[in-house]
């Protein structure tokens, strides 16, 4: 029981830190979205009209691309996923063994007869 208590204990940290990290990353987008509209107001760039729109597309794109990955993909591909799957993946590889053996079991009873 003590071993399950830690594990929980162990995700609930690492979701808190993800959670945290997505959040720092949601500020300091707001921020960084926020200095390049400045900046480009007060610099008059004319070399491409809307530089800074671009560079904001790419990093709300990178952002959305977090987030999924924090509330979407890690909740539902967690540690009890992979135990499933890897309890999937080593039940299979047993049924192959023991129908190896099975068969190695026939062909060597069928080779034994007719000799």
């Amino acid at each position: 029981m003590e071993k399950e208590l830690h594990e929980q204990y162990e995700y609930a940290r690492r979701r808190i830190k993800q959670k945290k990290r997505l959040y720092s990353h949601f500020v300091v987008f707001v921020l960084g979205s926020l200095v390049l509209f400045l900046g480009h107001n007060f610099l008059n760039s004319t070399v491409l009209s809307e530089w800074y729109l671009w560079i904001i597309t790419i990093w709300l794109f990178l952002f959305i691309l977090h987030f999924i990955k924090i509330f979407i993909t890690d909740r539902f591909m967690n540690k009890d996923w992979e135990r499933e799957q890897i309890d999937r993946l080593v039940a299979l590889q047993k049924k192959k063994v023991e129908e190896l053996e099975i068969q190695i079991a026939n062909d060597e009873t069928t080779n034994s007869t007719t000799l």
